[in-house]
């Protein structure tokens, strides 16, 4: 099933990703690059009204880190929860507090949940030139 997005959301995601909040930076050097089981991770990836923090796509795993930008919000993140669970999508999320203060428990988490998606989920293919670890 292809994910579609709200394309206005795509320069949102740019912006995002240049602005690198701590948490989220901290937690890309352990997934980007296929360093998480050699799958593939994106960021600030743009999904339906959306933009996720990290997206799996072979493995459909969101992970968020959910920080001061989502204090009273609760209500809009169950929506929005929902909506991505309704697609089909494993969400998982971790408060920022907790990927600064113990970022190898956080990696270690999130290894366990690619483990248990992978079982059903074969490695994709690598891009011409792309070595595998």
């Amino acid at each position: 099933m292809k994910i579609l997005y709200t394309p206005k959301l795509k320069q949102r995601a740019r912006v995002l990703r240049k602005q690198g909040v701590l948490s989220e930076v901290l937690l890309w050097t352990y997934l980007k690059g296929r360093k998480m089981n050699g799958y593939p991770f994106m960021r600030q990836k743009p999904i339906g009204n959306y933009i996720v923090d990290f997206y799996c796509s072979p493995l459909r795993l969101v992970i968020e880190i959910d920080g001061e930008s989502h204090e009273g919000k609760s209500r809009y993140d169950i929506n929005r929860q929902q909506y991505l669970e309704s697609m089909g999508l494993r969400v998982i999320r971790f408060d920022n507090v907790e990927v600064k203060r113990d970022i190898n428990a956080v990696v270690v988490a999130i290894g366990s949940e690619v483990d248990k998606a992978s079982e059903t989920t074969p490695l994709p293919p690598f891009s011409k030139g792309e070595l595998r670890n």
